[in-house]
């Protein structure tokens, strides 16, 4: 279905990836349609955001498979590590990842709303609150990877009063704002109200999409909860309280994903980039393959395929002289996460589970830790397939803050702008020392944010430049906003 929908939009949404004046031209152009309806614009918006996100296909801007999956040593490199693996990457990374979720995504998100509120031109409050459920998984994705967005201003260039230079707003009001949509997204959301098409990640389940609205609250109340913890006690305890009118994920079937097939162009991004385009480029991490080897972690043999019966991991940041030297012998990317039709992941029941485990051990929410914590591993292993054992648990140890961020990081496999996110919150889980073999950029340090892109500075640096004010500077080592440590 996702790939029948892209063929039909393809000559409408073309246009769509420039700047927003396009929308105003196609709209008042007696030779185009008038009207470019929600069931267009959303699988559209969807499948470039989520693609975008999950790693993208053109070399030096896969912001997953050569960013994040490194950093976070899930993946090492085997040659060409100065894209990612040595922490070194270009401005089309950074600048194309940007552009992409402005314009791809959050103009179409945009649109779908004007049209949908009740004084739009196809009233729709289900259509209004599946795009402002994705508008704000979007701006949580800017904010997280940048530090502070325009965002209170953004996307406004063919309002009313247009708005070509966007204020700057801090990590902790774009969050504040989210959480807000969220929240009435998830009262705009009705089951058994008006019909929708075109959605390609719940197929109309407006349940569903309400269990994604609130889920999303708890894990940016979680990740805000340190810096904002009386609010953030008020929204889980909202949430956590009151299942009926705030619905969250109950198991693996609520899975936020974005179900890929096995035709291009709707194919997997890693499958586009490493069976399709041949990369071979990348092997399982020794971080990795040593964590879940002690564990006696079933998962590893989704994650990964052994050679000649054994799991061996790459060191992070190897030059490639040395990297390839482990080309015989190194674990490979799992099957599971390389075939076409393999899901794009934005949001899982394991990972709920495991933020309100974290929640409960920090006196955000009362219950039962360990029952969250073992309903979110276990789910994670039904998620990928893997047998699990009962005696798991004695291998992993007392359940901790530390215990359950390390099962939230295995968990999170496949996702690792999520883990990345985490990581930068609360330094966890714990990486190993640098191979002594390894060489690394920005200063060995593991980066901590991405650059502002280049057309910031010469279009709006004013405000670009209010914006640096609030994380210092703008570099790859400034901490955002809700860093614990």
């Amino acid at each position: 279905m996702k790939n029948k929908i892209k063929f039909l939009i393809l000559t409408l949404v073309l246009g769509l990836s420039g700047c927003t004046e396009s929308f105003d031209e196609l709209n008042t152009d007696p030779n185009n349609p008038t009207n470019i309806s929600p069931q267009y614009l959303l699988p559209y918006a969807i499948e470039k955001t989520v693609d975008r996100y999950w790693g993208g296909n053109v070399r030096f801007e896969r912001l997953n498979i050569d960013g994040t999956m490194l950093w976070m040593q899930y993946l090492a490199r085997n040659i060409y590590s100065s894209e990612g693996d040595n922490y070194g990457i270009t401005p089309t990374f950074y600048n194309n990842t940007w552009k992409s979720f402005y314009t791809d995504g959050l103009v179409n998100f945009q649109r779908i709303i004007s049209q949908s509120k009740a004084d739009g031109n196809i009233p729709n409050t289900n259509y209004e609150g599946i795009a402002m459920v994705m508008r704000s998984w979007t701006f949580m994705l800017l904010t997280d990877l940048y530090g502070p967005i325009p965002y209170s201003q953004a996307i406004k260039g063919t309002a009313e009063e247009p708005v070509y230079t966007p204020v700057y707003d801090s990590m902790e009001a774009v969050y504040s704002g989210i959480l807000k949509d969220l929240k009435e997204a998830n009262d705009k959301l009705k089951v058994g109200g008006p019909a929708v098409s075109g959605d390609i990640l719940y197929s109309g389940d407006i349940l569903k999409w309400k269990k994604f609205a609130n889920s999303l609250r708890v894990r940016i109340a979680n990740r805000q909860a340190a810096k904002k913890p009386a609010e953030s006690k008020a929204i889980l305890a909202e949430i956590v309280g009151s299942p009926a009118q705030y619905p969250i994920f109950t198991s693996n079937d609520d899975n936020a994903v974005l179900k890929n097939t096995d035709s291009r162009p709707s194919n997997n991004e890693w499958n586009e980039v490493m069976i399709v385009g041949g990369r071979t480029d990348w092997n399982l991490s020794k971080t990795l393959v040593d964590k879940l080897s002690a564990l006696s972690d079933s998962r590893l043999s989704v994650f990964g395929s052994p050679v000649k019966g054994v799991f061996e991991g790459i060191p992070n940041g190897l030059p490639d002289a040395i990297a390839t030297t482990y080309l015989s012998s190194a674990a490979t990317l799992g099957t599971y996460f390389t075939k076409a039709s393999a899901p794009s992941v934005l949001m899982t029941y394991s990972e709920l589970m495991l933020d309100l485990a974290e929640a409960t051990i920090d006196g955000d929410i009362s219950g039962d830790a360990a029952s969250y914590f073992k309903k979110g591993v276990e789910a994670s292993f039904a998620q990928f397939g893997a047998p699990f054992s009962a005696d798991y648990y004695s291998k992993v140890g007392e359940i901790s803050k530390e215990k359950v961020l390390e099962q939230k990081w295995i968990a999170l496999f496949g996702q690792g702008v999520e883990a990345w996110t985490e990581y930068r919150r609360t330094g966890y889980p714990v990486l190993p020392a640098k191979d002594p073999r390894a060489v690394f950029e920005n200063g060995g340090i593991l980066p901590t944010r991405l650059p502002y892109p280049t057309t910031e500075y010469s279009l709006n640096k004013a405000k670009l430049d209010e914006g640096i004010k609030l994380i210092g500077a703008d570099n790859m080592q400034s901490k955002l906003w809700w860093t614990e440590k």
